[in-house]
């Protein structure tokens, strides 16, 4: 890895060296998951809720560790140990600083909805002419966003960096450590809303990432989005479904958008029609972000990975686009709204009411206020109690939805209705 050298990464994080001679050859990679450590690669021993990484210290020496950075050195470490104050500040720290060591093209890609489908299709459509290093999987905050940038390696052309947030500031920390050469927004929605209040809020927070970018920078936003749109500033591109090349090929016109905004990054960056067409044919859904799991007996839309107001809207017009089927709608809790908890539940209730919703299934003590304001609605208080009764709900010939927040564990209701075996 470009300039990571011991002697730099100690520099770069404040650390005190302790222990065996220096090899001055540079970190083959930086990890915090010591089951993810190569042969010379840097340790950063990180504490969390259920695992203190220290402990994992004489292991990753065994397999070849060229350095560990921690907060105590062991006293019989057999190797060099970085010791710092905090090892979380120092993963941010090295990342800034091999940040700088890099020549590619950086895309952060942030809003409230579709910032995972939308980083899985950019990294596709980019593929076509360049290396690229996208983020895996939800690797978006404060400590996956400086893991995703010590993954760039020195061949990678361009990096797509997926940034998360949900307090203010954040995002400003975020922008400042990865410093987009284009920043992609997809949508202003109603997401923690008791830190950003409302959508203004959400706005301000979500056009911090412009704060880390050069006046040449680019910014791609969501044309559709009526706070986006108001946003004034230089070399912005604002896309929509109207755009050509024409994307029918992909099922939901949120999707189809998603779609849109990972091409206009294409076009920026060279990247031809045809080229972008081919590669997003060949995007498969992410599990847990709205692919559809054709079954024997009904078809189920996964996005349970997570859920707000803005969220949930959008899959009920993809679901609702389906005039042919039954529409069955099996929704839970939204977590982090605010005061305004109650009135956005029913908000939804109401919405899949009028959108054509033929069955609502709500789960958990907030969407009590759907059942409320849909009507003729079913009601389970948990996930688990939902699960036992499935085979009784007479499902057949439905396409169903299923979503709520990450904390309502809804992958296990995805996982009975495909049949697979609870544990």
């Amino acid at each position: 890895m470009k300039g990571l050298t011991i002697e730099n990464i100690c520099a770069a994080c404040g650390g005190e060296l302790k222990g065996t001679a220096v090899p001055a050859k540079e970190a083959g990679c930086v990890v915090i998951d010591s089951r993810k450590l190569e042969p010379g690669g840097v340790f950063i021993a990180t504490k969390g809720e259920r695992v203190d990484g220290h402990s994992f210290i004489p292991q990753v020496f065994e397999k070849g560790a060229l350095a560990v950075v921690c907060e105590e050195a062991p006293a019989d470490a057999a190797g060099p140990c970085i010791v710092v104050e905090d090892s979380f500040k120092a993963l941010t720290d090295i990342a800034a600083f091999y940040r700088k060591q890099l020549n590619c093209k950086f895309i952060g890609i942030t809003g409230s909805v579709g910032k995972t489908s939308t980083k899985t299709m950019t990294a596709a459509v980019l593929s076509q002419k360049y290396k690229v290093c996208c983020t895996e999987g939800n690797f978006n905050n404060e400590i996956g966003v400086p893991l995703t940038l010590l993954r760039i390696r020195e061949d990678d052309e361009c990096a797509v960096v997926e940034m998360g947030i949900n307090h203010f500031g954040e995002m400003s920390r975020l922008t400042a450590l990865v410093h987009p050469d284009i920043a992609l927004i997809t949508s202003i929605g109603e997401c923690h809303l008791e830190a950003f209040h409302d959508r203004d809020g959400v706005l301000r927070a979500k056009t911090e990432i412009f704060e880390g970018m050069s006046e040449d920078a680019y910014a791609v936003l969501n044309g559709e989005d009526d706070k986006l749109i108001t946003v004034k500033r230089k070399n912005t591109v604002f896309y929509s479904c109207k755009d050509k090349p024409d994307l029918g090929f992909i099922r939901g016109r949120h999707m189809q958008l998603n779609a849109h905004g990972a091409a206009a990054v294409g076009r920026l960056l060279g990247v031809t029609d045809e080229q972008i067409l081919e590669a997003l044919k060949g995007v498969e859904n992410v599990k847990g972000r709205g692919g559809i799991i054709e079954l024997a007996d009904y078809s189920v839309v996964d996005d349970c990975y997570n859920a707000n107001p803005t969220s949930v809207r959008a899959a009920i017009d993809t679901l609702c686009e389906n005039k042919d089927v039954k529409k069955v709608a099996i929704l839970g809790d939204m977590f982090e709204l605010g005061d305004n908890e109650a009135k956005l539940h029913a908000d939804i209730g109401n919405y899949a009411k009028e959108k054509g919703v033929d069955r609502l299934i709500a789960v958990g003590e907030l969407s009590r206020n759907m059942v409320e304001a849909y009507g003729n609605a079913e009601y389970y208080e948990n996930t688990d109690s939902l699960i036992e009764a499935l085979g009784e709900l007479r499902l057949d010939g439905a396409m169903i939805l299923v979503k709520a927040s990450h904390g309502m564990h809804f992958e296990k209701v995805v996982d009975a209705l495909s049949g697979v075996s609870q544990t």
